[in-house]
């Protein structure tokens, strides 16, 4: 259950009535939280925190005429995604979060490599969220990309 659009307003307008307070809290918390450089945009058809082509021209290596991706959150069947690059490919920043997670929630976590499912809309952490949002800048995000994703 994607919700599609071709704008950000398009997504965030097409998110079902039961979710779209959690969904926009979201948003919001990560765009308070998004270090300067990166931008809002559609990616990959979902809602995405990217870095522009202005500052990495090459894009992303899979299609490179999508800008770099670093984050991004979607409206699924059964559950709000969070998707967060650093937590797949920098293992430090994955030890903080897997640590700090039930500080902030009493809920399983429910993860894939880049992906965390949550399905109690009312419990997702946005303060938690946000403090991994602001952990990675743009220059960092780019050089663990080079490191260790571009081929």
């Amino acid at each position: 259950m994607l919700v599609p659009g071709n704008t950000v307003e398009e997504i965030l307008s097409n998110i079902p009535s039961d979710r779209a307070p959690y969904f926009y809290r979201l948003h919001q918390v990560i765009v308070a939280n998004l270090p300067d450089g990166f931008e809002v945009a559609v990616s990959y058809g979902g809602l995405g925190y990217v870095v522009p082509h202005s500052i990495y021209p090459s894009g992303y290596h899979c299609k490179p005429s999508e800008p770099l991706p670093f984050a991004g959150i979607a409206s699924q069947k059964h559950s709000i995604n969070f998707y967060h690059m650093g937590i797949y490919s920098d293992p430090s920043i994955l030890k903080w979060f897997l640590e700090a997670y039930p500080k902030y929630s009493s809920r399983k976590l429910d993860m894939g490599k880049s992906c965390i499912r949550f399905k109690k809309f009312e419990e997702i952490p946005f303060e938690l969220i946000g403090a991994l949002m602001a952990k990675v800048s743009v220059k960092e995000w780019i050089a663990v990309y080079e490191a260790n994703i571009k081929r």
